[in-house]
């Protein structure tokens, strides 16, 4: 399935919501009549808890490209509550506005309110996603994962600093993009929460509700308190999954410490275990606290060899100038702070001889 969003339950008309917009969107699929005066829609694509999504034709650009229209929440008949939701689906669009910039995250292309609910008309991206192509290809090497995590992670981070947490990182989720090879990173998990916030407001009691996947969330999330650490412990479990095809409901668990117990599932090498193992923790101070982290343990790997050739049981302190400049690496600073020694303890001899020939003369 080429699509920019996970594969979910498909559309009928008997699945379909009952309170679809008032143009009746599933009955317009396959016609001639246009959504908006603009878009044709294809197909149903699927429907979950926050909307429906269609796979759509945009019907006023040259070549009529495709695209990918989602209503995002049920209708919203209290004025207040319908005020409070417009403005956070503004604030929220413009985020994915802003984010869409990024080669690796769809571009929004529309979005607007119809009678109530709200829309969203992103790029469709063709390709495949993660979870199909481990289904098609079979699993990933080792070196395969370190790859994804290499093109995954700079974009993660990209989001990160635009103050957004994905809150929705898995396999479905990241598509291989059929054109160029890239992946791509669709279904930000953000806008969703925003739509329960205003839900919340308007049923008390209604706390339970998270946004995420079961597995792929760690625990500070189902608290509702999710950070960008929480975003990383999605990867980690995601490169589970490419290097094993299992869902994380198949690995067993400390019933102590809630660990995932990968390690007997996955054969990796011990400092990329490590990575893993520091990403999958469940406890939040343990874990990698930012994507750059994990990018930068992930690219030091290759000179660790050469980094413990540099390192001695020997301390430093009690090795001259001399011997210092003949070890195999000294940093620029260490360098520095010996010529700065050595000029000083030129200039004092220069100095006392000077000193010593004014009193022979005398």
């Amino acid at each position: 399935m080429d699509a920019s969003i996970p594969p979910t339950e498909k559309l009928t008309p008997e699945t379909q919501p009952a309170n679809q917009s008032p143009t009746q969107l599933i009955e317009l699929c396959g016609s001639e009549n246009l959504f908006r005066n603009r878009y044709q829609l294809v197909r149903g694509l699927g429907r979950g808890g926050f909307g429906v999504t269609f796979l759509a034709k945009d019907m006023k650009l040259p070549s009529n490209p495709l695209c990918v229209i989602k209503k995002l929440c049920p209708k919203v008949s209290n004025a207040i509550v319908l005020q409070r939701a417009r403005q956070r689906f503004e604030r929220e669009a413009k985020t994915l506005s802003q984010l869409g910039s990024h080669a690796q995250i769809p571009r929004l292309l529309d979005y607007f309110e119809l009678e109530g609910e709200f829309f969203l008309v992103q790029e469709y991206v063709r390709g495949r996603t993660l979870a199909k192509e481990v289904k098609l290809r079979g699993v990933f090497s080792e070196a395969e994962v370190k790859l994804f995590l290499r093109e995954l992670l700079p974009v993660l981070s990209y989001i990160h600093q635009q103050q957004v947490i994905h809150r929705d990182i898995k396999p479905p989720n990241i598509i291989r993009c059929q054109d160029d090879g890239r992946l791509v990173l669709i279904d930000f998990g953000a806008v969703k929460e925003q739509f329960i916030q205003v839900d919340e407001n308007t049923h008390k009691g209604a706390t339970t509700h998270f946004v995420g996947t079961l597995g792929f969330a760690p625990p500070e999330q189902l608290a509702l308190r999710a950070t960008y650490a929480s975003d990383v412990f999605a990867v980690g479990v995601t490169c589970l999954y490419l290097l094993t095809g299992k869902p994380p409901m198949e690995f067993d668990y400390d019933v102590d410490t809630g660990e995932v117990l990968w390690q007997h599932s996955v054969q990796v090498s011990d400092y990329f275990g490590k990575v893993l193992d520091k990403m999958l923790k469940t406890s939040l101070p343990d874990r990698y606290q930012s994507a750059e982290e994990v990018l930068r343990a992930i690219e030091l790997e290759p000179y660790l060899d050469s980094l413990a050739s540099c390192m001695s049981n020997h301390p430093l302190g009690k090795l001259d100038d001399e011997e210092m400049l003949h070890r195999s690496y000294l940093s620029p600073i260490v360098r520095t702070a010996i010529a700065i020694r050595r000029w000083r303890k030129r200039k004092l001899a220069a100095e006392r001889r000077r000193k010593n020939s004014e009193m022979i003369i005398y």
